[in-house]
C-alpha cells in the first residue's frame, strides 16, 4: 500500500510535456501518470533576459494551463528548462549548425540552467509553481569532440544543446545546485509542489 502523500495525491496526474526525460524522473518518482501534449506554445515570446525567473514561471503554467483545459479533474504538471550562458538565452537548437554555436558559446565556461514547473487542477481552484537554477561548468572542449557530439545527434530537443545525463556528461567539471534540474524536473521542488496540494486538500476536509 502506497502511503507516501505525494505519490497519491487522490488524483489523476498528467504531465503536460513531450520530454521522455521528465516522464523518465516522474515515473521514478514513483508517480502514475499520464502525458498530454502541451500545445504549440510560442516559447521564446514568454521568455524576458531581465527577468528569466518569472517568465520561465509563466511559461509553465501556459503550458499546465492548456493541457489541464482537456484535464480539468486531474493535477496537471507543466515545466519548461532554458540556458542562459554567455549573455543568452538557450532554448533548444534550430539545427546542428545552431547546436554547434551553443556548444562553442558553453564552452570552457560557466553557465546557468533554469527549470521552471507549475502544478494545476481547475477542479479544485489549485496552482503553485516554482523554478529552480543549477549552476553549470564545461572544461575546455575540443572542436573534434563537439562535432563528435554532434553527430551522435543527442543534441537535438536539449535546452543549451545538449543532455547532461547523456555523452555530454564528459564535458562538465562540476555543478553547483540540483543535477535533475538540468535533465529538466527538480525533484525537491516537484514533491513540494505535490505536498502542497495534498497539505492543502487535508486543511480543507479537516
Amino acid at each position: 500500500m502506497n502511503t507516501i502523500g505525494w505519490q497519491n495525491p487522490g488524483r489523476p496526474v498528467i504531465l503536460a510535456s513531450r520530454s521522455p526525460r521528465r516522464s523518465d524522473l516522474l515515473g521514478k518518482m514513483g508517480f502514475l501518470f499520464e502525458t498530454a501534449d502541451p500545445g504549440e506554445i510560442d516559447e521564446p515570446s514568454y521568455i524576458d533576459k531581465n527577468d528569466i525567473e518569472r517568465s520561465l514561471r509563466r511559461l509553465a503554467e501556459a503550458k499546465a494551463k492548456t493541457a489541464s483545459v482537456r484535464h480539468p479533474s486531474a493535477l496537471t504538471l507543466g515545466a519548461d528548462t532554458i540556458v542562459y550562458g554567455g549573455e543568452r538565452i538557450l532554448g533548444k537548437p534550430r539545427d546542428a549548425s545552431d547546436a554547434r554555436e551553443m556548444l562553442h558559446l558553453l564552452n570552457d565556461s560557466r553557465h546557468t540552467v533554469y527549470t521552471a514547473i507549475a502544478l494545476l487542477c481547475e477542479d479544485e481552484g489549485f496552482f503553485q509553481s516554482a523554478v529552480d537554477k543549477t549552476e553549470v561548468y564545461f572544461r575546455k572542449i575540443q572542436d573534434y569532440e563537439i562535432e563528435s557530439y554532434l553527430r551522435s545527434g543527442e543534441w537535438a530537443d536539449k535546452a543549451g544543446a545538449y543532455a547532461i545525463q547523456g555523452y555530454a556528461m564528459i564535458f562538465v567539471s562540476k555543478i553547483i545546485g540540483c543535477f535533475y534540474t538540468v535533465v529538466g524536473l527538480p525533484i525537491v521542488k516537484t514533491i513540494s509542489l505535490f505536498n502542497a496540494y495534498v497539505t492543502r486538500k487535508e486543511s480543507v476536509n479537516v
